[in-house]
């Protein structure tokens, strides 16, 4: 390196000899999700709150049972909240417990879509039971983001080139690249909303409901880069 790119390369906007070019580089591409997520709430409701804490327990148990039978494909299952509320009614002046309602939430993750149409229509056709989601997401190891990154930084650079082009003039070298951050879009909602909702009855039948068609929702990766490069004199 000459001595005049040395200088050039510890000063902020380069030099007339030693001109620099900073270009930003972007990257968007869609995938197929890898995973989905459904929440499930189980409710139950007493006179008390021992009957109530015992239909919740049992409830629980058979949606946690439905979902481990399914192995490998749920990736992942968890229990978030609990709670036992009494319900107050106003006799007079006294306050009295009218009923105690108990909920429990659970998550589960699971890569098989075809096998989480079916469960999710399992799940909604037992007693007191509601379903969320399913949200659909991409693994945070997921090869997508790393092609997204490839994709900004293969950008950044053509950029660069046609700009110095345009000079008639070529890249000599990189001197800075930024990471301006590879996400996906947020996987799972902070308040789930908009999601399906089902609140079902057991009908006691021997066959179950048929399994819901979910069609995977696309995943879009982002991916930034800021990048500055030196070039050789522009012919102006």
């Amino acid at each position: 390196m000459t001595q005049d790119a040395a200088h050039a390369s510890h000063q902020p906007y380069g030099t007339p000899e030693v001109p620099r070019v900073a270009v930003r580089g972007e990257a968007r591409i869609e995938v197929d999700p890898e995973i989905a997520r459904i929440g499930i709430t189980v409710s139950a409701r007493g006179t008390d709150r021992r009957t109530a804490l015992e239909d919740l327990t049992r409830r629980n148990n058979t949606v946690l049972d439905l979902i481990k039978s399914y192995g490998d494909p749920v990736e992942k299952l968890e229990t978030g909240a609990f709670s036992i509320t009494p319900e107050l009614t106003r006799h007079g002046r006294a306050e009295r417990v009218r009923a105690y309602h108990g909920r429990v939430h659970i998550t589960a993750e699971l890569s098989d879509f075809t096998t989480l149409g079916e469960l999710t229509t399992r799940l909604a056709d037992l007693e007191l039971t509601q379903v969320d989601g399913p949200w659909w997401a991409l693994r945070p190891t997921s090869p997508a983001h790393g092609q997204a990154r490839r994709q900004a930084v293969l950008e950044a650079v053509q950029r660069a080139r046609e700009y110095a082009e345009a000079l008639g003039a070529n890249l000599a070298a990189l001197v800075e690249l930024a990471d301006l951050g590879a996400e996906n879009a947020e996987p799972f909602p902070s308040h789930p909303g908009g999601g399906m909702r089902t609140m079902a009855f057991s009908a006691g039948e021997e066959a179950g409901p048929p399994p819901l068609d979910l069609e995977p929702q696309r995943q879009t990766v982002y991916a930034q880069v800021n990048a500055r490069f030196t070039m050789t004199p522009p012919q102006l």
